[in-house]
């Protein structure tokens, strides 16, 4: 038996590979399929199925285009009403595989199709359950996305979550090996830790959600408690995963339309598209095609894609460093982004060359920003989020978190300099992007963000927990 942890920190998401006497599973597949169908062929395997822990919201499977290659069906478990064929399997069904099984455990409550597979060994015993969302290491699965579905409120949920945790998992042995669908950085849960794997055991004594004296009213309050608003995309990669989706090699094809600086321009002009600067900052804030935006390749990219566009049939347009163009298309259709109808070829360099406009960004270091403060009351903007800003942060300056930028814009001078600043440097630069396409001109980014404003010392408040009395 081998089990594969196929992880894309991007993402932070977990695939799985299982393999035994020359069968094959894969849990949770992304979306690009060539990397599990050249392992099977390396190990002289076949796949026999293709499970899916629930609808995903943050990222589309590669379910589909993965059966329709190798034959294999896909199982959901209980309650999944897929638009396409597919095992809809029943609790405690088990599936063989070489000479190990797994099992179904219906574990509603983050969605109500939710399923954990348990993972016996060729002897019959429980050796590692693949959660989906159900539970994380260290948190739970969000029980708000699912309620529209469900009919339920975020609190029924939570509460069918608790009942499944408590009658399904938490029964199994210490012993057992926990592999969950994320980690830290996924906006699945609000408390993951950074480790990936981990024995049942441990997160009962580590996971808040797990304790064994927790009440039902309590462990609803404290998993609905602080939950932001989902990115908007979700519901619509949910729609795809559930509904079908188009090839990626069609996607690919499309996307890697090579065009010129005069294609590229008459393309931006005849349609809605949005031209999306996957650059590094650095390279972005010298010079860009005008009202671009920027969300780089060497960041979170496809979360921040899907929580700043928003609608993944927009249109795009990209600008890629060379030689990348295949890479951004295929993180941007993780997240259902199918729509890019070109790059430009030569990147921006090609686009200046050929003597265009072009945009620029200042960017000042943060010992300027400190020689500024000192000398007059400038206003700051801080778009890390509000925990981060909480912790820290400038004196005086506001908390306007990237992922809810569009709710602050009022918040912006018009006609008077500002500085924004993140944690390092790249939020802000997509932050800045997107003021400057909506026509404010007016701002400073503080490079290097709120590590390098703390080396310059500029005045930061500290963070006081509050005293009981």
């Amino acid at each position: 038996m081998n089990i594969e942890q196929i992880y894309t920190g991007c993402l932070a998401q977990g695939a799985y590979y299982i393999e035994s006497k020359g069968e094959v599973a894969i849990i949770d597949p992304l979306r690009e399929i060539t990397p599990y169908l050249e392992r099977v062929k390396t190990d002289k395997a076949v796949v026999k199925y293709i499970f899916e822990t629930h609808f995903h919201a943050d990222f589309v499977s590669g379910h589909v285009t993965l059966s329709k290659e190798t034959g294999a069906p896909i199982v959901f478990g209980p309650l999944a009403n897929p638009s396409f064929d597919a095992i809809i399997a029943t609790d405690g069904q088990e599936f063989p595989l070489g000479d190990i099984t797994i099992k179904v455990l219906h574990t509603p409550g983050h969605t109500m199709e939710s399923t954990t597979y348990l993972l016996k060994d060729k002897n019959g015993k429980d050796h590692a359950i693949f959660s989906g969302d159900t539970l994380f290491l260290g948190d739970v699965g969000r029980p708000d996305l699912a309620q529209k579905a469900a009919d339920m409120t975020q609190e029924e949920l939570a509460g069918i979550l608790f009942e499944s945790l408590r009658n399904k998992i938490m029964t199994l042995s210490d012993d057992v090996i926990v592999y969950p669908a994320h980690g830290a950085g996924s906006a699945c849960g609000k408390n993951m830790m950074k480790e990936t794997v981990d024995t049942l055991g441990n997160q009962k004594k580590m996971n808040y959600a797990l304790r064994a004296d927790m009440t039902k009213e309590e462990f609803i309050k404290e998993v609905t408690d602080g939950l932001l608003p989902p990115p908007k995309y979700f519901p619509l990669n949910v729609q795809m995963n559930k509904e079908g989706y188009e090839d990626i090699a069609e996607v690919l094809e499309r996307g890697t339309t090579a065009l010129t600086p005069e294609e590229f321009e008459e393309a931006a002009n005849a349609t809605d598209a949005v031209i999306l600067d996957v650059r590094h900052q650095s390279e972005f804030v010298k010079g860009y095609v005008p009202r671009s935006i920027f969300i780089g390749l060497d960041g979170g990219f496809a979360p921040w894609v899907g929580a700043l566009i928003a609608n993944v049939n927009q249109t795009i347009l990209l600008v890629a460093p060379e030689g990348r163009e295949e890479e951004a298309l295929i993180r941007l259709s993780r997240v259902g982004f199918d729509g890019t109808i070109g790059y430009l070829k030569g990147s921006f360099e090609a686009w200046k060359t050929s003597g265009r406009d072009y945009d620029t960004i200042t960017s000042y270091p943060a010992e300027e920003l400190k020689e500024t403060l000192s000398d007059k009351n400038i206003p700051v903007f801080d778009v890390r989020k509000e925990t981060e800003y909480l912790s820290q942060h400038v004196i005086d300056a506001e908390n306007t978190p990237l992922d809810f930028l569009n709710n602050h814009m009022g918040q912006f001078p018009k006609d008077e300099t500002f500085y924004v600043h993140c944690a390092g440097g790249y939020r802000s630069v997509i932050a800045a992007s997107i003021l400057k396409s909506r026509g404010i001109h007016n701002l400073v980014d503080v490079g290097g963000g709120f590590a390098a404003i703390k080396k310059a010392e500029v005045p930061v408040t500290e963070y006081v927990c509050p005293t009981t009395l």
